[in-house]
């Protein structure tokens, strides 16, 4: 055996050597000066731990070689040379030179221990336990080495041999916490869960006042789905400290499984009440409930009475805030989200999602003024969000701001959209430059967006409602208006768009067949335009006591044209181009 791994040796080494050369060579003395050829090898054998301590290690090992060429019994030179190779993450041949050194003397500990070192590296986990157990053996005082033989044996998957380990160690030192917990993650493996629990309650005998032993007890007890026990231990624990959280929201997922929700709630406020429980440990706890939604609103109800508790111990913090909004944006409370996201900005400017929450709520309520604050505000804060300068756009366009309306979407359009949102921004171009006059732009702006989006139903019912007020490319706006209509066959706005476009095309009997299509739907009993619509054309139609009467209802739903009150007093129609939809 001892030929065997001499032979290995001198194989790694010659292996590791074969492309460099003697660092010395030309000043070895001859081979018969037997004192010159030991000072020299002393010499280089310094000059090695030099370069080792200046990082140069591919020049100690050289030098090491050197040395083993003259001296090929020196074991502490292949050791150096095997924790050179380790440094140097080579670990087969850190292992090799390992070995020699291990061999060639057995007694001396750090041969061994890097060689147990040299093996772990190499995963070879029970071989190393071997060399710890005979390490521990001859130096029975030193724990340190029967606590790696556990180890080791545990990470070779013999939980038995690792346990027996920690027993012997434990006889040897008593209870000791880290020695108490690798026993039980042993017993663990064997499913011994009553011994495992055992031993916990060693170091809780020990020290009944250390809570975290009672909180690994009921972690051990709730991993291993021993529900009645996990509940005591617990229990016990709020005996002693009734804000711990840890235990409250275990209690209360208990309460849960169980059906009782007034206990689940009772400790779950209990915990939620409490600063201790982190804040981010109450969003990470609350947010699934968001996921909920779709399924049973109750539970975002039961959120928000979570989240009112988050504010009340957090009051300074803008992520409660944020949630509480969430939860309100969710059960369409929209005031109340909008006051939560406000809360959240005063305290906490930087976060993008909660200024784009607020601006989606203005737009929601069509406060115009509102929207454009706001998204003024994010336009600076964040030039790099494309949906702020949208959302400015649409404020300003709504408010008749329409030169601000192009400077706010041709940004948008810079910083860069998503397909369908660049196809809504040219779509709200086209809008503006049709209110701006200028009719060139407004039909690019449209075909931009139809080129994106060549199935949007509202680019198609706004870019051919256009056309017809200007009554132009009539055949064309027919054609988009309709295929609008196949798309959203229940729009009445798009039914009244067809409807004009038809009767701008003199097709009155087919514009009269789509505009009492439109006027089926309630809502459009209250469109002062659409009313005038069909007066319209019920006039061409030649029925003008009915066109009047639909005037009149116009007038009566708030229309207030120059053109509708002449409509109504002179009993005809006056050619006159719709408002815009």
């Amino acid at each position: 055996m001892r030929i065997g791994i001499a032979l290995l040796g001198l194989a790694l080494l010659a292996g590791a050597c074969s492309h460099t050369k003697h660092s010395t060579g030309a000043n070895v003395p001859g081979s018969r000066d037997t004192a010159a050829l030991h000072r020299w090898t002393d010499s280089v054998f310094f000059a090695a731990q030099r370069s080792k301590m200046a990082g140069d290690y591919k020049k100690a090992i050289t030098q090491f070689s050197d040395v083993l060429h003259y001296q090929p019994d020196n074991a502490t030179a292949y050791y150096e040379i095997s924790r050179l190779f380790g440094l140097l993450h080579n670990d087969g041949y850190a292992l090799g030179f390992a070995k020699r050194a291990a061999g060639m003397d057995t007694t001396n500990r750090w041969f061994q221990l890097n060689l147990a070192d040299a093996l772990s590296t190499a995963n070879k986990f029970d071989s190393a336990a071997f060399i710890y157990d005979r390490l521990s053996r001859l130096y029975p005082d030193n724990d340190d080495y029967l606590y790696n033989k556990g180890l080791l044996l545990s990470r070779a998957g013999d939980a038995e041999g690792a346990l027996a380990a920690f027993d012997a160690l434990e006889k040897r030192s008593g209870i000791v916490e880290e020695v108490v917990y690798q026993k039980q993650r042993m017993l663990l493996k064997l499913s011994r869960v009553d011994e495992a629990a055992t031993e916990i309650q060693k170091l809780i005998d020990q020290n009944p006042t250390e809570m975290r032993y009672h909180q690994l007890l009921a972690e051990l007890y709730d991993a291993n789905d021993r529900t009645d026990d996990a509940k005591k231990a617990y229990e016990y624990i709020l005996t002693r400290d009734p804000n711990d959280t840890h235990a409250l929201i275990a209690l209360a997922t208990y309460a849960r499984k169980a059906g009782d929700y007034n206990t689940y709630l009772v400790y779950l406020r209990r915990a939620f009440a409490s600063p201790d429980f982190s804040i981010d440990e109450k969003v990470a706890y609350v947010y699934p409930y968001l996921q909920m939604s779709t399924v049973d609103t109750s539970k975002l109800r039961e959120a928000l009475g979570l989240t009112d508790l988050i504010v009340e111990a957090h009051p300074n913090e803008a992520k409660a805030y944020a949630l509480r909004g969430d939860i309100y944006s969710q059960l369409d409370s929209l005031d109340a989200a909008l006051n939560d996201y406000k809360a959240s900005l005063a305290r906490d400017s930087s976060r993008y999602t909660v200024w784009y929450q607020a601006m989606w709520i203005y737009s929601r309520e069509n406060d115009n003024e509102g929207l454009l604050r706001t998204s003024n505000s994010v336009t600076r804060l964040f030039p790099h969000e494309f949906m702020g300068f949208y959302f400015n756009g649409m404020a300003n366009y709504l408010l008749q701001h329409y030169p601000e309306t192009i400077t706010a979407l041709k940004k948008a359009v810079d910083v860069g959209a998503d397909k369908k949102m660049l196809a809504n921004i040219y779509s709200l171009m086209g809008d503006t430059y049709h209110n701006l006059q200028n009719d060139n732009l407004s039909d690019s702006s449209y075909e931009l967006a139809l080129a994106l989006q060549p199935n949007d139903p509202l680019v198609l019912n706004n870019y051919s409602y256009y056309l017809s007020v200007r009554n132009v490319q009539l055949e064309k706006a027919e054609r988009m208006s309709r295929e609008s209509l196949e798309l959203e066959p229940e729009s009445p706005n798009y039914m009244d768009t067809y409807a004009w476009i038809l009767f701008r095309m003199g097709r009155f009997a087919d514009a009269k067949t789509w505009m009492e299509k439109a006027l089926t739907f309630p809502s459009s009993q209250d469109s002062p335009g659409m009313l005038e619509h069909y007066g319209d054309i019920l006039f061409n139609l030649k029925d003008a006591a009915k066109a009047v009467e639909y005037w009149q209802k116009a007038r009566d739903k708030g229309g207030d044209s120059t053109t509708l009150v002449r409509k109504i007093t002179e009993k005809r129609y006056i050619p006159d181009p719709a408002p815009a939809p």
